[in-house]
């Protein structure tokens, strides 16, 4: 067994675990492998471990793998994450080869999204990325923003509106954890009451899954705990 698929069997009973102490079934959360900054080899070995979604920050990076993916190995079903901010130049490419995008958080890039997204291909399906905890320096659609935000892009035509994200700042706490993440589980209800395709709530990473899951994730991101320690860019 690779190293790599070692790492993913344990993060897999890691996430049976919190679900199991949280009262939820383990095909509850989903778990995405965020491969950002790793060769196509990483991902690769994760392939053969069974692991079939990944998440990339940098769309650049991003395509490249994809399509590096494409050649090597057609015949695997894989399913890709753009976990990153996107900017306004980066939304084409996003469009053409991303199956998800996670981090929405301006209509204007939504609307670019819908428009760039190629008829041949199925609907891009779209997370709104909350900053959850006010975090200065964070991406994010405020919570009070967050209803409006999500009304426009449910209408928009090529994208399918799913739930939302968050990264909220880091704490050992996990008092301080669970309580960022309820906030979060509580947005999350709120849309998924006027909209039954919500059903996405990707938030919990290596640090703090446990608290995630107890929270009510249904997809959390981890990337050290899967590939180890990033290399330098």
């Amino acid at each position: 067994m690779t190293t790599i698929a070692a790492n993913l069997q344990r993060v897999r009973a890691q996430i049976d675990q919190a679900c199991a102490a949280s009262g939820r079934k383990a095909t509850e959360v989903g778990l995405l492998a965020v491969s950002k900054t790793f060769a196509v080899e990483a991902v690769l070995e994760a392939i053969a471990a069974g692991q079939s979604a990944f998440g990339e920050n940098y769309v650049q990076e991003g395509v490249e793998k994809i399509l590096a993916l494409r050649e090597r190995r057609p015949d695997a079903r894989v399913e890709w994450h753009c976990i990153g901010p996107v900017q306004s130049n980066k939304t084409r490419l996003v469009a053409s080869h991303f199956d998800w995008v996670q981090s929405v958080d301006r209509l204007k890039i939504a609307q670019r999204l819908s428009a760039q997204r190629p008829d041949d291909l199925p609907h891009l399906q779209v997370c709104l990325q909350v900053n959850i905890d006010g975090g200065a320096n964070k991406s994010g659609v405020t919570p009070d923003e967050l209803p409006a935000l999500a009304e426009a892009v449910r209408a928009l035509p090529r994208l399918r509106l799913r739930g939302l994200m968050c990264i909220p700042e880091p704490s050992d706490d996990p008092q301080v954890q669970h309580a960022v993440f309820a906030r979060a589980r509580a947005l999350f209800e709120q849309l998924r009451a006027q909209d039954g395709g919500i059903d996405t709530l990707s938030m919990g990473m290596s640090d703090d899954l446990a608290a995630a899951v107890a929270a009510g994730s249904t997809l959390v991101r981890v990337g050290r705990g899967i590939f180890g320690h990033r290399p330098r860019k």
